[in-house]
Parts: C-alpha cells; structure tokens; sequence
C-alpha cells in the first residue's frame, strides 16, 4: 500500500516533517517534527508543529508514531510536544545511545543522564519492520552525517533523513563527531540499490536562489544529477569532495541548544530549583 504524504516546510530551518498516513480516518506516521526556537531570546514556540496537529485533526488520524532520522543539529525536535498532544511513540534508530555517549560528555551532562536511549519509546534496528496502520515500513541504517542516521522506507518512498539533498544541492556534511564520508558514500549506495522511481524525501532542502524549495525526488535522478554523488562518482573522489566541502561550513545556528534537546526525544533538560529549564553553551570545543 503506497503512503500518503503531508509535507510541511520551516523557511527558517530549511526542514521539512512530514505526515505519513494509510488513509483519512486512519493512522499515521510523523517524521522530523520541528519545534520553533529563538536563539536570540531562548524562546520556543510550537506554530510548526501545530500544523501538524491540525492537518492529523482534520484528517481524523490516529498516531502511532513519531519518527527522528538521527539527533538534529539544525532545529530542535517537535517529537516530545507533539506526543504529549497526539500520542504515538517516539523512535529512532538504536545506534542514538553513541551520539548521546558523545555529547553526554562534550556537554559534561548530569552522571545521571543515561546514554542508552531510553529516552525514546523505541530504538530501531536495521531492517526492522513495523506498522502504520494498514501501512508497513522499514529502518534502514543509513551512517554517515551521524553514527546514528535512519531512513524510512514506506513502499515505494523513503524518507532519506540527512543523507542526500536534492541534486543540485549534493549530500550531507559529515564533519560532526562520529560523522564519516566513507560510511555516506556507502549508505547513499544503499539507497542507489533501489529501483529508479523509488521516491526519496528529503530531511532538509538549501535552494539556490533560482528555484523555490523542493524536497521529493527519484533514485534515477539523483544517480544521474547529483552534484557530490552521481553515476561514476568513486568512494575516494567523493570523500575528497565532501572533507574539502565540510572545511568550508560554519557550524549549524542551533547545534548547541538542538543536539542537547533532541539526544533527550525532544523534551527540555529538568527545570532547576526556580523552575527554569538551561542549556549549556561549551566555549572554546566547537
């Protein structure tokens, strides 16, 4: 059964979450919801993932789960807001418990906070089957941004987390800690195995200035068009690529505030004894 698919895009973030469902009046799905954050001022606001709720209202669906492809470091995670409003289980993939590893201690987090996801209703393994209602879908272990990363398969579309971008924009960095070009190249390669007119869905879309966002895409037009990672492109030429790429980028606006809250399924750390829930800003370590 093919899914149906609801995209909603952050201008600001340059995500897109998607809702996943069989039918209206049915079950879905949500993958990489987005919570509205100000840096300026530490205020979060939820208007994004709101859309989601009142698309799911007014299509009468019931959630079973909320999907992460990986701990973002790009926005925070929706995923705790939106549980508490709708239900559904929290999950990502099981290899979370090294992300939180590393930045358990990059952070110098409470001894208490435990790095083996249990923070997540449920950690996926590769290949793991489960179920959206009527709908059956795939994890597909898919490293190489992260140590972590995870795509979706529903039929005939995967949802490709940071794996891909769409062609004219590449592939995604592979310069945070545990990234590797070596493990991208291979997981793209995963994803290249699939028929020509599987569809992938992007996590995230950049455009260039003369065209406007787009997220959906096919296996044989990124095999054929992208620019880091088309047909003939070898493992060597493509790390060199990707390493020259990711030397040049400044780090993500809200890594420190979104890799904190999303390591924690999208809920704040504790408030403190005056009610105020804080972030931690490391200096000097990025």
């Amino acid at each position: 059964m093919k899914p149906a698919i609801q995209p909603f895009f952050d201008v600001v973030t340059g995500t897109i979450t998607y809702i996943v469902f069989d039918v209206p009046g049915g079950h879905a799905a949500i993958i990489d919801p987005v919570l509205d954050y100000d840096p300026k001022s530490g205020r979060t606001h939820t208007a994004l993932a709101d859309q989601s709720i009142s698309f799911i209202t007014q299509q009468k669906l019931a959630v079973d789960w909320i999907l992460e492809t990986h701990a973002h470091a790009d926005h925070l995670s929706a995923a705790h807001y939106l549980k508490s409003k709708l239900g559904g289980r929290i999950a990502i993939g099981e290899h979370i418990k090294v992300v939180q590893n590393v930045f358990k201690g990059m952070f110098n987090l409470a001894a208490d906070f435990a790095v083996d996801g249990s923070q997540f209703d449920h950690l996926f393994t590769d290949n793991e089957e489960f179920n959206v209602g009527q709908l059956t879908a795939r994890a597909l272990f898919v490293p190489g941004h992260t140590p972590a990363d995870i795509a979706y398969q529903f039929d005939d579309a995967i949802f490709v987390g940071d794996t891909l971008f769409m062609p004219d924009v590449g592939s995604a960095r592979c310069d945070f800690p545990g990234g590797d070009a070596e493990m991208l190249y291979q997981s793209v390669q995963r994803l290249f195995a699939f028929p020509d007119n599987t569809r992938l869905f992007m996590c995230h879309d950049y455009p260039p200035a003369d065209r406007a966002p787009a997220w959906q895409t096919t296996v044989g037009s990124q095999r054929k068009n992208n620019i880091h990672l088309h047909n003939g492109v070898t493992q060597e030429s493509f790390v060199q690529i990707r390493q020259a790429r990711d030397a040049t980028l400044d780090m993500p606006v809200l890594i420190l505030p979104s890799v904190q809250v999303n390591i924690r399924a999208g809920e704040m750390p504790a408030a403190e004894s005056n009610g105020v829930s804080y972030l931690k800003i490391p200096l000097n370590l990025l």
